[in-house]
């Protein structure tokens, strides 16, 4: 326990330190822009890592749920209990984010601690965290891209379907064969399984915010298509 402690510590210090530095490089810039791009950070730094042991280093977390955590699956799910302890006390602290948000944090925070407590189910964890991290870098280029006035272009719409596409397929469709093989295997504790029942359950919450956003995206393409064939056929008209 001990041991575990201070290795979560260092990835919390890791997490403040880069906050702290991009800060202080641009120091031109909001709190919230430097704490997005330390999430950004973390999102391609987890998604790599989390990638390569489930697709490469195994074992297969669909067919090896509950099995004892490997040094590499300990290191993935560190660096991000670290992250999500620092993101957690943002939020708190700047009051930036609803109860959702941060229902998630304390449910991703418990499920990376039960894991590595346990010492058991670092193979799903990682295969979770890859799949609730795929989108985040997605999610933090919309960010960036309103901030800058460069959303309402073709770079932001090719931004907002990939991150439809990839939340609907990955963390719901693909989410939800995790969910079923973690469920029938006998090997993973009664927690990890609670647990994933309420992190599935929480991606259906955030499943009808997406699909409202991709509603309300398409019906406003959709008029501005109507508008540009009306101002189209017109000026054809006035040609002939």
């Amino acid at each position: 326990m001990p041991l575990f402690l201070v290795e979560t510590s260092c990835s919390l210090i890791a997490w403040i330190l880069l906050y702290v530095l991009l800060c202080y490089v641009n120091g031109g810039r909001s709190s919230e822009w430097n704490c997005r791009l330390v999430t950004l950070l973390h999102g391609i730094l987890i998604v790599a890592v989390t990638a390569y042991i489930c697709f490469i280093d195994g074992p297969w977390p669909f067919t090896h749920a509950g099995m004892e955590n490997t040094p590499l699956q300990i290191l993935a799910l560190l660096l991000s209990l670290g992250y999500f302890l620092f993101d957690m006390a943002w939020c708190l602290y700047f009051c930036s984010e609803g109860p959702v948000m941060l229902a998630h944090h304390t449910l991703s925070i418990l499920g990376l601690v039960a894991a590595l407590g346990t010492g058991r189910s670092g193979i799903e964890t990682c295969a979770v965290l890859f799949g609730g991290e795929i989108t985040n870098p997605l999610l933090q280029a919309r960010w960036f891209l309103r901030q800058t006035g460069h959303h309402e272009s073709c770079a932001g719409d090719a931004v907002d379907l990939l991150f439809v596409v990839l939340f609907t397929s990955v963390r719901v469709g693909v989410g939800s064969c995790m969910l079923c093989c973690e469920l029938v295997s006998p090997r993973p504790r009664l927690l990890m399984k609670f647990g994933g029942v309420a992190m599935y359950t929480l991606s259906w919450v955030f499943m009808v915010d997406v699909a409202r956003f991709a509603c309300r995206k398409t019906r406003a393409r959709y008029r501005q298509w109507q508008e540009w064939r009306k101002v189209s056929s017109a000026n054809r008209c006035a040609g002939e």
